[in-house]
C-alpha cells in the first residue's frame, strides 16, 4: 500500500481534482490499497483555504481551540468533495476524520505535535474498500478536541500514517515535476533531481513555501520512510527521496 498526499493547489477545482482521481486510480491498480491525505482547497483568497477560514472572525485570537476547530473544516470539506467525485468516477472509498483517523496530538492549539497514531479503524476500513481518505493537518488531543499541527501539517499527517501503516512510500503531488535544482520561476536552467537523500533535502526546505514541511521531512528521516515527489499534471517520473 501507499499514501498519497494532495495539497491545496491539487484540490483547487474540478479539473485539478480529476488529475488527483487519475493518480489515485493508478495507485489502486499498482498497490491495491491507497490512503489519501488532502489539504484544504486552494490558497488565499480561495474561500475554503486555511487563511480565509482564520479570518472569519477576529475573536479567534481569544480562543485557539475554536480557531483550530474552524480551520480543520477546510480539510474536511476537501475530503468530502473528493470522496463524492471518486464515487462518481466508480472508485469506492471511505472518509475517516476526527477520532476515526486515529491521529492523537498534544501540545498547543495551532501548532500541536503528533503523539501517537492508532491505525485500527483505517485497517478495518481497508478490508472493505481500497481507498481511505484522511483530512490532513489535524488530530485529536486527550480531551477529544480537534488540534491542528502547524502550517503544512498535512505533509506530516501523510508521513505519520505512512509510518504507522508501514506503507512502501509516501507520494506528494506538486505543480512541479519533482525536486528541482533551483527555483524554476527564477532559474531557467533548473533541472529535476531524480534521487536524493532526506538529509540532502532538508536545506532546501528553509523557505516560505517548502516543497514538503520540514517537520514532516525530519519525521520521515526518523522513521526511515521513502518519499516520492512528482508532478500532478503528468505521468513523468518524479524525485525519489530515500532515508
Amino acid at each position: 500500500m501507499i499514501v498519497q498526499k494532495f495539497g491545496g493547489v491539487a484540490m483547487k477545482d474540478r479539473d485539478s481534482r480529476r488529475l488527483c482521481i487519475a493518480h489515485i486510480k493508478e495507485g489502486l491498480e499498482v498497490h491495491q490499497n491507497v490512503i489519501v491525505v488532502v489539504s484544504a482547497i486552494g490558497r488565499a483568497p480561495d474561500p475554503y483555504s486555511t487563511d480565509c477560514l482564520l479570518k472569519l472572525t477576529d475573536a479567534f485570537s481569544f480562543s485557539k481551540s475554536a480557531s483550530d476547530l474552524a480551520v480543520s473544516c477546510g480539510e474536511l470539506i476537501a475530503s468530502a468533495i473528493l470522496s463524492a467525485e471518486l464515487e462518481e468516477a466508480g472508485i469506492p472509498n471511505r472518509v475517516l476524520h476526527g477520532i476515526q483517523a486515529g491521529i492523537w496530538t498534544s501540545g498547543d492549539f495551532g501548532d500541536g505535535t503528533i503523539s501517537d497514531v492508532d491505525p485500527a479503524m483505517i485497517i478495518d476500513s481497508l478490508k472493505e474498500t481500497g481507498c481511505v481518505i484522511i483530512p490532513g493537518f489535524q488530530g485529536i488531543n486527550e480531551f477529544g478536541q480537534v488540534m491542528t499541527i502547524g502550517r503544512g501539517g498535512s505533509d506530516l499527517t501523510a508521513i505519520a500514517l505512512g509510518s504507522a501503516m508501514r506503507a512502501s512510500h509516501v507520494e506528494f503531488f506538486k505543480d512541479v515535476p519533482g525536486i528541482m535544482s533551483a527555483d524554476p520561476n527564477q532559474t531557467k536552467s533548473a533541472k529535476k533531481l531524480e534521487q536524493m537523500t532526506i538529509r540532502q533535502l532538508l536545506p532546501l526546505l528553509d523557505t516560505d513555501r517548502p516543497v514538503i514541511q520540514k517537520r514532516a521531512a525530519l519525521y520521515a528521516m526518523k522513521k526511515a520512510i521513502p518519499l516520492y515527489v512528482r508532478g500532478i499534471a503528468s505521468s513523468e517520473k518524479g524525485t525519489w527521496i530515500t532515508p
